[in-house]
């Protein structure tokens, strides 16, 4: 009797493919398991096998699989499950899915080895230049990658030459499929079980008389062991006795020491003591609701002010599932916040802490992966970027969502383009567990549905220790600079109080949403800007590269000496990034202490941990930074926050423009004043008397909350109605426009009772060379959301296949958020 396997492969397509196995492998596999398959013409991939049946495919003959590499499942049953709902909610492929989750070490794809035909013996003549190359090369080698044949022959397009030696018979090629992930070894170094007994150990040291530095070696090894009764490395015997490695290798050859090798985390946190602070009255009443709430419903959102001390209600609800030996996932809109976070909750769990995050290697997060898996006692708390939602999670109590309101939870791209808080919220359902949300500013679709009772709903309205909030004070720049009161973008109402900070000796955040220089280059004789020729928008100016830099593609070139339109030297910056605030700052105030934080200067994989630890340490009297200052950081000798222009937060052609700006606002603003003496806030702009500037600086959340609800329900925007964004994308715009005129069509011709916009050219209509249309999908709450992406998919597949569309690329993105 025949045995099959279904399984999804890290590409694309549609439906899992199914492989024939043995009765010894059918009963040996199980779903989660990766097997090497053969694809297409001579492709190897790893896939997951999702289950196992005796069902012959009706559509082709199925072929075997290539060999089994996993003896246990590496995924779990309730991923696969998540996975199928993801790609039927979001409109994507399981292959997607699977690409974005599993470390890369686990992706196995075959590469084509290419090895000499020792039967067939060609001459010099029978060559060309190339072709010899190659043969030669494998005289010498056994075997050659495809990339090995490009450097040989200094260029890129080698098929078709390698083509041409198969075709001679000199070649021959086979498909082979490499493991990545390597463990991490480390050597470590004991003294031999001749020297065990305290006598011999004197007898050894008198031995070593004669020879003082193996001495010293061997009386270190004695002083390390004697501190810590841990396997010692032989890296830190070394450093303790300043030795080198030759010197105990002679140790080692006279059979004083051994040395031995075993296998380690890469990630690891050191075994800390709990300090966990007493929670205040506030905070205990708002852990009871908590804790009653979850009785009833498997969502909670915690509505708590900055500096409520959040922090210490999520570590005491994390304590209480660990006692009941449950897994907990705390999930951070930023890796910034992982780094300031596992040093507080290091004080609490000791390293029963593990982080996943994108900064981290592709063996360290394989190690993560395999920790979680096993429920390993490293990793109780998982705390992570919306990645590590992905992680196979065995028994899941409680899922934190810190500052759940932030846009990073949501997956741009590539697919899948999903949202890490509401993909929690499903998670949790899957493994019955609890999710809670907290922000001092959450979402308004979380506050809905918290009103409608979908949620439960805790408010936490004070500070910790009754510190107050910061006062927050509008300064009007328009009449500044009719007044003549600004020096650059500061007006003297900013530098005064900056002044006086640091005179203080406290320390000041300035928020600018926007990294580099300045944005714009600009001709003062003929008004030419540069422009990034892959996409439709300016160049902006890097000072500190001394280059113009396109933030989309990456394009960049040389700062312009002169204007390439009109060959004028006149040339002038318009607008200000967080660059040329730092510059004018450090003209300013020459004695502070000055730096930045953007995703120019947080490149590097600790660059998070050193900038923070050096503003924590007082080292920075001044922090300027992009949006990324305002995502829950803790810093406690701040006292003076200063966002220097909110006008340009609050132009967006956007629904969620208004609700961003006060969160933005709102969650800078609550950087300030965290201990004792109440912060200040500065707002700069152009119109004080905006309506959500005037709520944010009385802080009146209600009131916005009320406002963007009436205005959502009106014009048809979340919580009311679901929104389905259609991308295009080509080269060739008059491509773009008939494939988008017709998608746009077909749409409003199959959905019935469906309000579809567009096309609509997005307000940068070109990135990346690639010409880009949009087309809006409005759902009602009323109207059945399963039913209609099924039909958009239908949709979807008349449109390629049309032959001169199927090079358009087109991208469902669900909930969409811009």
């Amino acid at each position: 009797m025949a045995y099959f396997i279904d399984v999804i492969l890290p590409i694309p397509v549609e439906k899992a493919f199914t492989y024939e196995v043995n009765i010894d492998e059918a009963r040996f596999l199980k779903p989660g398991m990766r097997v090497a398959v053969p694809f297409g013409k001579s492709k190897i991939y790893a896939a997951i096998v999702r289950n196992i049946h005796q069902e012959h495919p009706v559509i082709y003959e199925p072929k075997p699989i290539d060999h089994i590499l996993d003896e246990t499942p590496v995924i779990t049953t309730i991923q696969l499950q998540l996975w199928q709902w993801m790609s039927q909610y979001y409109m994507c492929t399981e292959g997607e899915i699977m690409r974005a989750a599993l470390p890369r070490t686990f992706l196995l794809e075959s590469e084509t080895m290419i090895y000499k035909n020792e039967e067939v013996t060609l001459s010099d003549l029978d060559l060309t230049d190339q072709e010899f190359l190659i043969v030669e090369a494998l005289q010498y080698q056994s075997q050659l990658k495809i990339g090995e044949v490009s450097a040989i022959l200094e260029k890129q397009r080698v098929l078709p030459i390698i083509e041409r030696l198969l075709q001679k018979g000199a070649l021959s090629i086979q498909e082979e499929i490499y493991e990545r992930y390597i463990p991490k070894i480390a050597k470590y170094v004991k003294l031999h079980s001749d020297y065990e007994e305290e006598a011999q150990m004197h007898e050894l040291l008198d031995t070593l008389s004669r020879a003082p530095r193996q001495r010293e070696i061997v009386l270190q090894y004695f002083s390390l062991k004697a501190k810590n009764n841990t396997p010692i490395k032989t890296t830190q015997l070394q450093k303790q006795a300043k030795a080198t490695s030759t010197q105990l290798k002679t140790l080692v050859d006279k059979g004083i020491f051994e040395i031995y090798q075993q296998q380690e985390n890469r990630v690891t946190f050191g075994d800390v003591q709990s300090q966990q602070k007493e929670l205040n009255k506030y905070q205990q009443q708002a852990l009871v609701e908590i804790t009653e709430s979850f009785t009833k419903q498997a969502v909670c959102l915690l509505h708590g002010v900055t500096s409520s001390g959040k922090t210490e209600i999520y570590v005491n609800l994390i304590e209480s599932y660990l006692k009941l030996d449950k897994q907990v996932l705390y999930l951070l809109p930023e890796i910034a916040l992982t780094t300031q976070l596992i040093k507080r909750l290091e004080a609490y769990f000791g390293d029963t802490i593990v982080v996943f995050h994108s900064k981290y290697s592709i063996h360290e997060r394989t190690e993560v992966w395999y920790n979680v898996l096993n429920k390993s006692a490293k990793a109780q708390v998982i705390i992570g970027a919306r990645s590590a939602i992905l992680l196979p999670f065995q028994d899941l109590g409680l899922l934190i969502v810190d500052e759940e309101h932030e846009t990073s939870y949501k997956q741009f791209d590539p697919a899948p383009r999903y949202h890490a808080r509401d993909t929690a919220i499903m998670l949790g359902h899957m493994h019955k567990a609890k999710v809670l949300l907290g922000s001092a500013t959450p979402a308004i679709e979380t506050y809905h549905n918290a009103q409608s009772g979908k949620y439960g709903l805790v408010t936490l309205s004070h500070r910790y220790g009754n510190v107050l909030l910061p006062e927050i004070e509008l300064v009007d720049i328009k009449e500044k600079h009719r007044r003549k009161l600004m020096t650059g973008y500061f007006s003297d109402t900013l530098l005064r109080a900056i002044t006086d900070a640091l005179e203080e000796k406290e320390q000041v955040i300035l928020f600018q949403n926007r990294r580099g220089y300045s944005p714009i280059l600009e001709c003062l004789t003929c008004g030419h800007s540069p422009q990034c020729p892959n996409c439709d928008v300016s160049l902006t100016y890097h000072k500190y590269r001394d280059q113009l830099r396109c933030h989309y593609c990456g394009h960049h070139i040389a700062m312009q000496q002169k204007c390439q339109a009109c060959g004028s030297a006149e040339l002038s910056t318009k607008g200000f990034g967080t660059e040329q605030v730092e510059t004018a700052l450090k003209e300013l105030y020459p004695e502070a202490s000055i730096s930045r934080m953007d995703s120019d200067t947080t490149r590097g994989k600790y660059a998070f941990e050193k900038l923070i630890t050096a503003f924590e340490e007082h080292d920075i009297d001044i922090l300027v930074g992009t949006q990324m200052l305002t995502k829950g950081l803790d810093f406690r000798n701040v006292t003076l926050v200063g966002v220097l222009h909110a006008d340009s937060m609050l132009h967006h052609p956007d629904f969620r423009a208004h609700e961003r700006s006060y969160q933005l606002i709102a969650q800078v603003s609550g950087r300030a004043g965290r201990t004792q003496k109440r912060g200040k806030v500065l707002v700069q702009t152009y119109n004080p008397y905006h309506q959500i500037l005037q709520q944010v600086s009385v802080n009146k959340y209600n009131a916005m909350l009320d406002e963007q609800l009436e205005e959502r329900r009106n014009y048809r925007y979340p919580p009311f109605y679901r929104l389905i964004k259609i991308i295009i994308k080509h080269r060739d715009y008059q491509k773009i426009e008939d494939a988008a005129s017709w998608l746009a069509q077909s749409f409003k011709n199959t959905l019935q009772g469906v309000e579809v916009l567009g096309p609509e050219v997005p307000s940068i209509a070109r990135i990346r060379n690639m010409y880009h249309k949009h087309i809006m999908i409005k759902l009602s709450r009323k109207q059945s959301s399963t039913a209609i992406k099924k039909d958009m998919l239908r949709v979807q597949t008349s449109f390629k296949a049309i032959a001169q569309f199927r090079s358009v690329r087109v991208i469902m993105d669900v909930d969409s958020y811009t």
